[in-house]
């Protein structure tokens, strides 16, 4: 083992430093560097040091030394010296990512979605000698379009400026900057002519601005307010601000070629196609859906596209010159001539360059997932387009399905190799530990490989802290980890000591529900969160039995480390995954009692299901970063008025339930909150539970269809509308629960 490791290390140092002087070919990426002085970066991480440990802040030096590693490729260097632990990085972002790398390999902490570990021992642990690491790729990108919608939509400042300290000390050194586009979008728009109306039904509402930017639908959840511009606008002065003086490189938005329906009024010549269809959104709802789509081969293409980044350039005072949109998002192109799919891509790349030109284009690479349509030479003809280098691809979902070894390196261009892993920010344990582990590598040896970097791109963030940070950390090494070392040290430094309990419990957790051998569970199909049917499919790769002796383990682990809030959080997170596939072995039972016309064991096992989603409720209202108050009231908090902020929630209510006006895109999005279980999720499997009952006892036949409409009708589409508040504060103590809920339940663990 230990010679395969060597000799891998060695393949990747060779692959490196051939890939450094393939670079020389990507000219154009060389020139994405930071323009903040060195001197501005190194106060920039001093002062993220000191909001995160305050107390310890003077007892480290920070310096921005651009020569200290190869060019391109960030390092950092740490050594103590005369009482000091000094920190040296090629940039700001190099700088933070030591200071992380020493924070969790030499004090044991740990920084997370889930909370801090940050005991820091006095004294500070030498390091002696110096320590230097060097990023074997140029790029950490971070986000996906989709995350700013689903996780970031109602974030203030205080939410973002911990986001970009966590950016910064992973190492992201590319993360998207979307927020506040629709401010410039309307400066733009209405300069051309368009009136307020027209923009009004055109911008998507703030829990759905993801899928309006991408063109997919218009309108849905809006109209966007003035003071919600006003407040994105002032929101994303200081993310631009912040991620500037820590060394980031912003990605701005650029123009996809969806426009306002007016389009048409103003520019009656201009080629404009209705897109009639995406997802459920279809043509018989043209409120939301019929989108105009502008044919990047017109000049008022390049005419609006141009004055957009030039807007922006104006307003953020500069641009760092790389830009993403994308073209024909789950969304079929116009014609499937070769020649036109790359005129279009070329065209999208003169747009951006005709505004500033020294722009990058960066695309997600997701389109080719539909591999019905992108086939290799529509692919080819639609990268190469755009000049070699010009263009920087994310394969979106390299995690489970890789495009980069069916199209021979993106045919030359740049591209990322990122982990996408969530969908709709749902919740439930998940992940390809071993599978990560090697293909990172796996990719870089890939023959002709212009891999660049590699990339987190989650829909959602807040949850399985476990595979983000394993993903980070591996963005800095040259081969694969000891999994099992490197799990055992992951518990200690996430809980702040050692225990015995929860060094078995995690290596369960490692060898069961984070190692699918093969794709991604669809957390949608769990019974609990989805409308009650007869047709769902949970996802179960695992023993469930398993993860509920890990639960166990950790139960036995309270009295060593119930003071850790880490601790209690993945208490109830384990406890929380043990109920749901509790809930999916009575709904099993249900679906069998069904068939054989059992009327009293279905009815008991579909009573048994309803409680255990009660019970499943009082778990996660024990720990506050479970509680479906928070995300309603941080919609709330940012409306001026009691109408801004019923609207604000609307948006918040309907995008984790109904997701469309008709529940087009049903449970997408579901999570696992307390309130939201009980109030919406008890709520409809109770009144299944009813219905059904009937059903059995009458003899009728069972109308889905019928049912549907009732519950959305009765329930869904009511609670979208609701204004009832739900608490901010946790309610019982977890350890006290989680022992309660194991207790009754174990004769179904066993």
């Amino acid at each position: 083992m230990m010679y395969c490791q060597h000799f891998m290390s060695i393949l990747l140092s060779v692959f490196i430093l051939s890939t450094c002087c393939h670079c020389k070919e990507f000219h154009a990426l060389a020139r994405i560097k930071t323009k903040t002085s060195s001197q501005d970066q190194a106060v920039a991480v001093t002062a993220l040091i000191k909001r995160l440990i305050p107390n310890r802040a003077n007892e480290f030096k920070i310096l921005v030394n651009p020569s200290l590693g190869p060019p391109n490729l960030d390092t950092f260097q740490i050594v103590t010296q005369e009482g000091f632990v000094n920190i040296t990085g090629t940039t700001g972002i190099a700088a933070a990512w030591g200071f992380y790398h020493y924070l969790k390999n030499y004090c044991g902490c740990h920084i997370s979605w889930a909370g801090d570990q940050v005991k820091v021992p006095s004294p500070l642990p030498k390091v002696q000698p110096a320590v230097k690491i060097t990023s074997p790729n140029r790029f950490r990108y971070y986000q996906n379009v989709c995350t700013v919608s689903y996780s970031f939509a109602f974030w203030n400042w205080t939410r973002w400026e911990l986001e970009i300290d966590w950016m910064a000390m992973n190492g992201i050194n590319l993360p998207l900057a979307f927020t506040a586009q629709e401010a410039i979008w309307q400066k733009v728009y209405l300069k051309m002519g368009f009136t307020q109306e027209e923009l009004d039904t055109h911008f998507g509402g703030p829990a759905f601005l993801a899928w309006a930017r991408m063109g997919n639908m218009k309108g849905w959840g809006g109209p966007l307010t003035p003071s919600w511009h006003a407040n994105q606008l002032q929101l994303q002065h200081q993310i631009l601000t912040r991620m500037r003086e820590l060394g980031m490189t912003p990605v701005l938005p650029a123009f996809g070629g969806h426009v306002p329906d007016a389009i048409t009024r103003l520019f009656p010549n201009a080629k404009v196609t209705t897109m009639t269809k995406w997802g459920h959104f279809v043509s018989e709802d043209p409120e939301y859906c019929c989108v105009k789509f502008l044919d990047p081969s017109e000049p008022l293409y390049q005419k609006i596209g141009r004055a957009f980044i030039k807007e922006m350039i104006s307003e953020y005072n500069g641009t760092d010159h790389v830009y993403n949109t994308d073209l024909f998002n789950e969304m079929a192109p116009l014609s499937d001539d070769l020649q036109y799919l790359a005129n279009s891509s070329r065209n999208v790349y003169k747009t951006i360059t005709s505004a500033d030109p020294s722009g990058i284009w960066l695309m997600q690479g997701w389109l080719f997932n539909n591999a019905s349509y992108w086939y290799k030479e529509r692919i080819k003809a639609f990268l190469l387009g755009v000049p070699l280098g010009q263009m920087i691809v994310l394969d979106l979902a390299a995690d489970t399905g890789p495009a980069y070894d069916r199209t021979n390196s993106f045919y030359g261009q740049p591209f990322i190799w990122c982990m996408l892993h969530n969908f709709g920010g749902n919740h439930g344990l998940y992940g390809r530990l071993d599978f990560v582990n090697k293909a990172v590598f796996t990719s870089r040896l890939f023959p002709g490989s212009t891999m660049m970097g590699t990339g987190l791109t989650p829909e959602g963030i807040n949850q399985n802290d476990v595979m983000f940070a394993f993903m980070n950390d591996l963005a800095w090494r040259n081969a694969p980890v000891n999994i099992t070392a490197w799990i055992d040290s992951y518990a200690v430094r996430r809980y702040g000591s050692f225990s015995i309990h929860t060094q078995a419990a995690w290596r369960i957790l490692k060898d069961t529900i984070y190692n699918l051998v093969e794709g991604i569970p669809n957390h949608n199909h769990n019974a609990l969160v989805l409308r009650p049917s007869l047709t769902s499919q949970p996802a179960v790769w695992y023993d469930w039995t398993e993860i509920a002796q890990a639960w166990l383990l950790m139960i036995n682990a309270s009295v060593e480390l119930g003071s850790s809030d880490l601790f209690r959080y993945d208490l109830v997170d384990v406890g929380r995954q043990v109920l749901q596939d509790l809930s999916n072995v009575y709904y099993q039972r249900f679906l069998a009692a069904y068939t054989a016309r059992n009327i009293s064991y279905a009815s008991a096992n579909l009573n048994k299901f309803l409680d255990v989603l009660l019970d499943m409720d009082a778990l996660l209202g024990t720990d506050s970063h479970w509680l479906l108050g928070n995300w309603l009231e941080s919609a709330k908090a940012l409306g001026t008025t009691v109408k801004e902020q019923k609207w604000l929630q609307y948006n918040a209510r309907c995008q984790i339930t109904i997701w469309g006006p008709h529940a087009e895109i049903n449970d997408y999005a579901n999570k696992q909150w307390a309130g939201l279980v009980k109030s919406y999720y008890h709520r409809r499997w109770s009144y299944f539970a009813f219905e059904f009952e009937i059903f059995m006892k009458e003899g009728w036949h069972w109308n889905q269809a019928n049912f549907n409409e009732m519950c959305f009708q009765s329930i869904e589409s009511p609670w979208s509308f609701d204004t009832t508040e739900y608490t901010t504060t946790t309610q019982g103590d977890t350890i006290v629960v989680s022992e309660m809920l194991y207790e009754k339940y174990k004769g179904e663990m066993r």
